[in-house]
């Protein structure tokens, strides 16, 4: 009996530490032979997302889809909290975006800048994160 107890703590314990250890979800759109993507789903996941990669060539498909314009296009598309996340975009500004409830479609970071997270290297400049929106001329969101 006292072992039953034991077990049935410990499981009432773990159950609500397990649910807030599991992160933020994103479903990530991507190159299979991306590794810019990959390392950037690594260090998305270090600041409390989860990550659900999907490989596909057809990349286009999936920007026109979320209406991406092509000087805002990145090396991949997430899809977070209703938001589209294009690009290499620091964790920290899709936390803030998700807080504030912006009324934006999603970020973008367009490129693959060198710098960005999950582009090794140091930066030559600031890199300008983009408010992306339904017929919004984009604005800087942040410089990093």
């Amino acid at each position: 009996m006292r072992t039953s107890k034991k077990l049935a703590l410990g499981l009432a314990l773990a159950f609500p530490l397990s649910a807030m250890a599991a992160g933020i979800p994103v479903k990530m759109y991507k190159n299979p032979d991306c590794g810019c993507c990959d390392r950037w789903a690594q260090y998305i996941e270090a600041n409390g997302f989860t990550v659900q990669k999907i490989n596909t060539n057809d990349l286009a498909s999936i920007k026109a889809k979320y209406h991406i314009p092509t000087n805002l296009a990145g090396c991949h598309t997430a899809l977070i909290g209703g938001y589209v996340v294009e690009g290499l975009v620091p964790a920290k500004y899709i936390k803030r975006m998700l807080s504030e409830h912006l009324a934006v479609q999603g970020l973008s970071l367009p490129g693959m800048p060198v710098g960005a997270p999950g582009m090794p290297g140091k930066k030559a400049h600031p890199l300008d994160v983009y408010t992306l929106g339904s017929g919004n001329a984009p604005k800087v969101f942040a410089s990093f």
